[in-house]
């Protein structure tokens, strides 16, 4: 049952970490955060110049033997590309969960969601200042809906940037579609697939507590224009190296639907404790030959 629940993304997500974990680190990652609040635009560039990727994740594992037995995973990634012209991020967030009935033995999944999303900021002016594309879909076995896309648009910029502490914002108009499960019974003359117009509005705050401890926070509202459902999703995240690029990440997560499906909730909460894997390297920058040294 177990293998059999384990979809596409989730298989894409574990062999891009397969991928891009094997090459040699340029620089500490860890040190690297610790730095980027201090590094002016250009000097990150030039610090992962020749990187196709840099970032970090995370993977937990909770398996239940006895009176209660159950199989729980959560796998999650952010992923970043800097470029001259485009800097681009990529998350994917996946959590499974399948319990076995004491009475019957039979396994019943009691959690299943798949998150992916993708942006892109092209760089205008000299002053971190972009123009940004974004596009998001979830799939939430039991939040009602058979999935959730939105795609936004609009400008981005760095609202602070100091020894210690960056502060990112983007906001901009979007689109949003979604489809309501066949199970869930609607009023007649209810689509069960909807869109409509958004604001969407993201910001992201990362502050150097230590030089092998960063704190995160990450917020991103979705407030529709159509008279459907808005979306909240904040992560509330503490990072620390434990040894080289692995380290011990404990989060809080909060999701917030103003109109869930029947007999759902507004809010779900998660807290999580995983270990978490930060990289840096990639393709190698074919620009700049290798310089060959010939020996008498």
């Amino acid at each position: 049952m177990l293998r059999r629940k384990i979809t596409t993304p989730v298989l894409i997500a574990g062999a891009s970490f397969i991928a891009v974990s094997t090459p040699c680190f340029a620089v500490d990652p860890f040190e690297d955060f610790r730095e980027y609040g201090e590094l002016s635009e250009e000097e990150i560039h030039e610090l992962h110049k020749g990187e196709f990727l840099y970032g970090d994740t995370e993977f937990g594992l909770i398996i239940n033997k006895g009176n209660a037995e159950s199989t729980a995973f959560k796998l999650k990634g952010n992923l970043y590309q800097d470029f001259t012209h485009w800097r681009n991020h990529f998350k994917f967030d996946g959590l499974y969960r399948e319990d076995t009935d004491e009475e019957t033995g039979e396994e019943n999944v009691s959690a299943e969601r798949y998150f992916v999303s993708m942006q892109g900021n092209y760089k205008i002016g000299q002053d971190n200042q972009s123009l940004f594309l974004y596009g998001d879909y979830e799939d939430d076995e039991f939040s009602g809906k058979e999935y959730t896309a939105t795609f936004a648009l609009g400008y981005g910029t760095r609202l602070f940037e100091g020894r210690k502490n960056t502060i990112d914002l983007d906001v901009g108009p979007g689109l949003s579609v979604s489809r309501t499960d066949d199970e869930v019974d609607l009023l007649e003359g209810v689509s069960r697939v909807q869109q409509g117009q958004l604001m969407r509005f993201s910001v992201q705050w990362e502050r150097k507590i230590s030089e092998r401890t960063r704190f995160n926070q990450d917020v991103s509202v979705e407030r529709s224009l159509s008279g459907l459902n808005s979306r909240v999703l904040s992560e509330t995240s503490l990072v620390t190296q434990v040894l080289g690029g692995i380290g011990f990440k404990v989060a809080y997560t909060y999701r917030y639907n103003s109109k869930p499906e029947e007999d759902k909730l507004k809010v779900d909460s998660e807290v999580s404790a995983t270990l978490i894997y930060s990289f840096s390297g990639g393709l190698q920058d074919f620009t700049r030959p290798t310089p060959v040294v010939i020996e008498d």
